[in-house]
């Protein structure tokens, strides 16, 4: 028969049996290779934005063709402002004092431009966009959207402000120009 040993085991004598403790190292290789094949599913199952661009067709300069010139009562004048707002005169010239009518970009500017467009033939009807100092670079693409929109054939991109309208602008939409 066996013998059940009784004795301190030969060590500090207090007859106790300690657990044996384990590391409290973590490996973390497999996190670390899970998140980088978590990264590459990501990277490879998105699609990336394809960047978009606007169709503008300009006229060809060496073409010198005559044409008619256009009277003031088919043009609607647009100028860009600050804030997001436009501020357009239709049917008369800067000159003759013309009532200035402010809208927001969107759905008022967008009625504006099939009402006015609706009051003359739509082969006579142009449009004038004259960006002021105070729009933006988001203000020009919006118009633009727009011209797109609401199927504009003959619209016009125009980067300086005559002296009529520079006076208009200031005396009744109060812009710094």
């Amino acid at each position: 028969m066996s013998e059940i040993d009784t004795s301190g085991g030969g060590g500090k004598g207090d007859g106790k049996v300690r657990a044996k403790k384990a590391s409290t190292k973590i490996d973390m290789t497999p996190m670390v290779d899970l998140g980088f094949l978590l990264i590459t599913f990501f990277i490879l199952a998105t699609t990336l934005s394809k960047p978009s661009a606007m169709t503008l067709n300009v006229p060809d300069k060496t073409l010198k063709e005559e044409t008619e010139p256009i009277k003031a009562s088919n043009v609607m004048t647009i100028f860009l402002g600050k804030d997001n707002k436009a501020h357009y005169i239709f049917g008369k010239a800067a000159s003759e004092e013309p009532e200035v009518i402010t809208v927001g970009f969107g759905y008022d500017l967008r009625k504006a431009i099939l009402t006015e467009g609706q009051k003359v033939p739509a082969d006579k009807f142009v449009v004038v966009i004259k960006p002021t100092k105070e729009a933006t670079y988001r203000n020009i693409v919006d118009i633009m959207d727009e011209m797109t929109i609401t199927k504009m054939k003959r619209y016009a991109l125009v980067d300086e402000l005559t002296p009529d309208e520079k006076i208009l602008l200031k005396d009744k939409v109060k812009l710094d120009i």
